[in-house]
């Protein structure tokens, strides 16, 4: 990014005040129009909120990915986690949406855990601290009710033997000055790093060699993902597959002032694992965008524009558009205040993290039926 703009986006940074419209510009996206979200209502049969609120906002070739699921031919979707700490809200945003998609199209997931990679960038990170935050990434993965029998979860260092005859094959394909400018890699990045991408990209390909027929690949993720997904368009071709397409999230933004939610700032962010206390904590604390004071709240409104509480209702917390748009009026007029507002939000969240934590102590004995290992 060049120097006027205020924040930094790559795989594995994100921090400041994200202008996702000049993302668009940046990374050479396509926002999602009316025709998208209409195509999506005729094929999928409704349109989650999560594209018609323009959380999910821009794409490559997601129309794409829709014709050919209309006319039956192969599709299958894939997305995944880096597993450097505990799961928290901003994760699982493009989880959700991931899973409404498998649930509407019945189409198998390919889920990776990319172990090695954040075994290779974490100085600190030993491979048992990377297994051991896997397993638990996983166990908050299933307990949110994916199909175990259309969900295939890879482990790269376990299951490398499904990626790395792919691997090499896109290796030859991708010189080290691409790697490089795209990466952002330098002469201190180590070697592992420089090829981990291979292992990202190999997923995309992978469903049509399971298969055995050509099969088109929706990816739902973060827009910081996109760089991976670049090479892996620039190098389908030449290698025999389709090109893999995707649908981009913004951030869930962090509890404070700005950015997006980060396990490096714990006190603004939701853990999956959190007790509902606290996070009910954490969300009475949370900065608003409303007055310093009841009066001047009423007086002047609220700016629910940059106020990360409406956020998670907008991204999260109201399926219903008639309830979410007389909160954002209401914030605005004056007459819903900040306090009433936060602790509506954090009776929510808790209840989500009692259900969820509910399952996830059954969920802990049902890795082995999502493990691509036992299946292909």
């Amino acid at each position: 990014m060049d120097e006027e703009f205020d924040a930094k986006v790559t795989p594995w940074e994100v921090e400041g005040i994200i202008d996702y419209d000049r993302l668009i510009y940046e990374f050479g996206v396509k926002k999602i129009s009316k025709r998208e979200i209409e195509l999506t209502r005729e094929v999928v049969g409704e349109v989650h909120p999560l594209i018609s609120r323009g959380v999910f906002y821009a794409h490559r070739d997601y129309d794409v990915f829709l014709r050919k699921y209309r006319e039956g031919i192969s599709t299958a979707l894939y997305t995944g986690r880096g597993p450097s700490g505990n799961v928290h809200l901003g994760h699982i945003l493009p989880w959700i949406f991931t899973k409404w998609l498998q649930d509407k199209l019945g189409i198998d997931l390919f889920f990776e855990f990319t172990d090695d990679e954040k075994f290779l960038y974490h100085r600190d990170f030993t491979l048992d601290d990377v297994r051991s935050l896997t397993r638990e990434n996983i166990i908050d993965l299933i307990s949110l009710g994916f199909d175990p029998g259309k969900t295939h979860i890879i482990v790269d260092i376990d299951d490398i033997g499904y990626l790395y005859e792919l691997a090499v094959r896109i290796a030859k394909k991708i010189t080290f000055s691409t790697i490089r400018a795209v990466m952002g890699f330098n002469s201190s990045t180590n070697i592992g790093m420089i090829f981990y991408p291979t292992l990202q990209i190999a997923v995309c390909f992978l469903p049509t060699e399971l298969y055995g027929k050509e099969t088109y690949v929706l990816i739902p993720a973060a827009i910081d993902q996109d760089p991976y997904w670049r090479l892996a368009r620039d190098i389908a071709t030449s290698l025999g597959y389709p090109k893999p397409t995707q649908i981009h999230a913004k951030f869930l933004p962090g509890l404070g002032i700005g950015g997006k939610m980060s396990s490096s700032q714990p006190e603004t962010a939701i853990f999956l694992i959190d007790p509902p206390e606290l996070a009910r904590e954490k969300v009475m604390n949370s900065f608003t965008g409303g007055q310093p004071t009841a009066e001047l709240q009423r007086k002047l409104g609220g700016n629910p524009d940059i106020c990360p509480v409406y956020k998670y209702y907008e991204m999260m917390f109201e399926d219903r558009d008639d309830k979410l748009r007389e909160r954002y009026l209401n914030c605005k007029g004056g007459s819903l205040l900040c306090g009433p507002c936060k602790s509506e939000l954090a009776d929510r969240v808790a209840k989500f993290l009692v259900k969820h934590q509910e399952i996830r102590d059954s969920a802990k004995d049902r890795i082995d039926e999502f493990l691509i290992r036992n299946k292909f």
